[in-house]
């Protein structure tokens, strides 16, 4: 994949006033989504370049590798846009089905149900505290 290549695919982007574009990531082959996320510019074309998700981290300030800690890259399948340019979809391969950092497949593992609030339906694949050491 070579997303790098074009006159001005990163100008195509509609960032917001902070540089930033909302990122959905989604599980190539099971079309689950994983997580939602923030990049900049350079993280998107890092993303390209690598084929491997790279994120901004708005509560670090800085490029964030998804995985450089836990070794659960996403290997990007395919970068997409919505139709107004403003929002990402990455197809993904998610390294060790792991994308959560609370050991989850998905970030999205609490579901709602009528007057008991938010319980999680999904479990811990691994202990958080045996990922990051």
């Amino acid at each position: 994949m070579d997303a790098t290549e074009g006159s001005n695919w990163l100008e195509e982007v509609r960032w917001d006033e902070n540089g930033l574009v909302p990122v959905i990531a989604q599980e190539a082959g099971s079309g689950d989504v994983l997580m939602f996320a923030w990049m900049n510019r350079e993280a998107l074309e890092r993303t390209a370049e690598l084929g491997e998700a790279v994120y901004w981290s708005r509560s670090r300030g800085k490029l964030w590798h998804k995985g450089e800690e836990s070794g659960h890259v996403q290997k990007v399948i395919e970068i997409r846009t919505d139709c107004d340019n403003d929002v990402v979809l990455l197809k993904v391969e998610q390294a060790g089905g792991i994308a959560c950092h609370t050991g989850r497949h998905s970030c999205f593992f609490q579901r709602h149900f009528d007057g008991a609030g938010w319980q999680a339906v999904d479990p811990v694949l691994k202990a958080p505290e045996e990922i990051y050491r």
